[in-house]
């Protein structure tokens, strides 16, 4: 019978996400990530097999966050044009101005492999799906719009790392009602539901 885990695959994982968020995820290796959560390296290994592989489950596990927090931020954001904006600026909040290059390494890394790229392929599905839903039925939001406003939130953010004009989640807010407003989707003038 085998021994009962001490520490559960995600806290190693989790543990294993902040040496890639700190460090880059050339920087992660069973050394290391034993040495943060008290285990011998030997019974990392045994868990993940190879290096290649600990990676790839790290990211799979970034990609659950980030599949959990959409999830609740499509739970408390309403469903209309407006929700559409205080959607994107609150997944705005992990991208933060002392990391956001550090982030680039990892898109290289889901970029490369295929599991983690049909993990973001199927994220931003999920995400064009929600916006499209809020956009249905609005006079100027046609089907079809998710994709685009995507690609206009993920510019924006790539904009923003190169000339940090400011905080990012106004900018973002900002963007993306000009964007809207030059679609010809109305924004009613309302209090946003998000405090960004």
């Amino acid at each position: 019978m085998p021994r009962p885990k001490t520490i559960p695959d995600e806290v190693l994982l989790d543990a294993a996400l902040e040496i890639v968020r700190r460090s880059g995820p050339a920087a992660l290796s069973f050394g290391p990530l034993a040495a943060d959560v008290g285990l011998a390296p030997s019974t990392v290994v045994q868990r993940f097999g190879s290096k290649a592989d600990l990676l790839q489950a790290t990211l799979l596990r970034a990609w659950d966050r980030l599949d959990a927090a959409t999830a609740a931020a499509m739970e408390a954001t309403s469903h209309d044009a407006p929700g559409v904006v205080d959607l994107l600026v609150a997944l705005s909040g992990q991208y933060q101005e002392d990391d956001f290059a550090d982030q680039l390494m990892v898109l290289r890394e889901d970029l490369r492999d295929p599991v983690l790229r049909a993990r973001g392929a199927a994220w931003i599905d999920t995400l064009a799906d929600a916006i499209e839903e809020r956009l249905r039925g609005a006079p100027g939001g046609p089907d079809g719009l998710g994709q685009l406003i995507v690609a206009e939130w993920q510019g924006t953010l790539t904009v923003w790392g190169f000339t940090r004009p400011g905080p990012l989640p106004p900018l973002v807010r900002r963007s993306l009602q000009e964007l809207l407003r030059r679609l010809r989707v109305p924004l009613p003038s309302r209090r946003s539901s998000s405090k960004n």
